[in-house]
């Protein structure tokens, strides 16, 4: 394999997975200590989200901040009048202060955003234009979150179709870097106990079974068992995830740039 540091162009792409996600930023601490950074970064859902603090030239501090900080259930963004049941669109002003600017053009680095289209079925990629609002309904997981307007088409979570976008930055550099934290493992029997660790589990095959040919696709790929123990949406979740996420790629990178 070729010296990480040593690639004209790298390619970062980032899964969905919720609080999981924390891992992808420790990943990106790992890959600051050894000298690599990624030239363009695509990511879905909460990898979207890692992805354009990456892109923003935000430290990791900065990052675990963002979703410490930010009130994934505040009482007075709950909603009866769209279908989810917190509003998204109030969660703008939270990412203003993050993206003051709010373009794609603002950042530091290519950044390529997915979201599902779900009026058409079809997906939506951004990498130009208006930031936040391709954020927030890439990140909008139903039915907890409201979809978000943009161009008179209503977006949520990009996971919904495409969980590791691959597309946007394929062919366009020499090595590509995966962080996948929609793991899938074995289960035991008592695992599945009852319809929504079912429904969960089932989710998460369909998920790994449409991305999986992407995932070989990677010239390097970093998948993180130990993530299965944490919940999507556990809050309480983020630091080990994070500390998951970096001391795995530490000890991948140590047997990959030793070589």
């Amino acid at each position: 394999m070729r010296d990480l540091r040593d690639v004209a162009s790298l390619g970062l792409i980032l899964s969905g997975g919720g609080v999981r996600g924390m891992a992808h930023i420790g990943v990106i601490k790992a890959l600051n200590e050894y000298g690599i950074s990624a030239n363009i970064v695509s990511g879905s859902s909460v990898g979207a989200l890692v992805g354009a603090l990456y892109a923003n030239g935000n430290t990791v501090s900065e990052m675990l901040s963002f979703f410490k900080e930010t009130p994934l259930f505040k009482y007075n963004f709950l909603t009866i009048v769209k279908p989810g049941f917190i509003d998204t669109d109030r969660y703008f002003d939270v990412f203003r202060v993050y993206f003051p600017d709010d373009n794609f053009e603002s950042l530091q680095r290519e950044l390529h955003v997915v979201a599902t289209n779900l009026q058409n079925g079809d997906l939506g990629y951004f990498s130009s234009g208006e930031l936040i609002a391709p954020l927030l309904a890439s990140a909008a997981l139903p039915p907890v979150f409201s979809p978000v307007e943009i161009g008179g088409e209503l977006f949520a979570d990009g996971g919904i179709m495409n969980n590791f976008p691959l597309e946007p930055i394929e062919g366009k550099v020499d090595f590509i870097l995966g962080s996948n934290v929609s793991v899938i493992g074995h289960l035991e029997k008592n695992a599945l106990k009852n319809s929504i660790q079912l429904t969960g589990r089932v989710t998460g095959l369909m998920i790994y079974a449409i991305n999986r040919q992407k995932l070989e696709a990677c010239d390097l790929l970093l998948e993180f068992k130990d993530l299965e123990h944490i919940g999507v949406l556990d809050r309480k979740g983020i630091e080990k995830a994070y500390a998951i996420g970096y001391d795995h790629t530490r000890e991948i990178l140590d047997i990959v740039l030793s070589n």
